[in-house]
């Protein structure tokens, strides 16, 4: 019995060893480098020139090879479940590039209070950031995970007497993610606000940003904000 178990111990090791010896010798431009290496590098894995992974895109989908390589897309095909749309595309709209089936996939999105930033996330993998203004020092913005209660696509605030586009209301304090405000003048706040802490307590996006976070995110859906 005991060497029974013993056998069957080396045989389960070898095979995982193995699977990673070969993982790690995967050579898909064949430029005498593993893909595993030249990502961990910062280049691309699929193209023998010696491009960083963020900047090529062998298939022209959109998608940098980066991308391809975390998401496991076909790299050499624009539509890798030959669905009729681009990996890019797919994944931008929380799609399963890599079913014909229309899986959504998770979304989640992080704001960062030290660094300024939002980050959406598709399946776990960080997709897009986004620079935000959070609350000023006298008007913090809280740390925690809040759902999204509500939506709404121009939003009036009787406090301060000014538009906030793409509000997504948080549910703690009246504070929530939109646009830079504007004033019933026409002046908007500016952009070179964005990565500064001076909003009275709400999370700031830029013009675009704004609208593409609002299209991305659900009433119920969790936003992270960490220190």
């Amino acid at each position: 019995m005991t060497k029974k178990i013993t056998t069957i111990i080396f045989v389960l090791l070898s095979v995982f060893l193995f699977s990673n010896i070969v993982l790690a010798e995967i050579d898909t431009d064949g430029d005498g480098y593993s893909d595993e290496i030249e990502i961990k590098m910062g280049y691309s894995p699929y193209n023998k020139q010696p491009i960083r992974a963020n900047s090529s895109d062998v298939d022209g989908d959109g998608l940098s090879d980066y991308f391809e390589y975390v998401f496991k897309t076909n790299p050499f095909v624009a539509d890798s479940d030959n669905d009729g749309y681009n990996d890019f595309l797919e994944i931008d709209n929380a799609f399963d590039p890599n079913s014909e089936i229309k899986d959504k996939l998770p979304v989640r999105v992080e704001i960062n209070l030290s660094e300024q930033t939002l980050s959406f996330f598709v399946a776990e993998i960080k997709w897009r950031e986004f620079k935000v203004s959070t609350g000023k020092k006298s008007m913090p913005t809280p740390t925690g995970s809040f759902k999204i209660i509500n939506k709404i696509e121009k939003a009036w605030s009787r406090a301060y007497g000014l538009w906030m586009p793409f509000w997504l209301g948080l549910e703690r304090g009246g504070i929530g993610i939109h646009e830079l405000p504007f004033w019933p003048s026409g002046y908007r706040e500016g952009e070179d606000h964005l990565g500064q802490a001076v909003s009275h307590g709400c999370i700031r996006l830029g013009i675009g940003a704004a609208e593409y976070v609002y299209n991305h995110l659900q009433v119920g859906d969790v936003v992270k904000i960490l220190p």
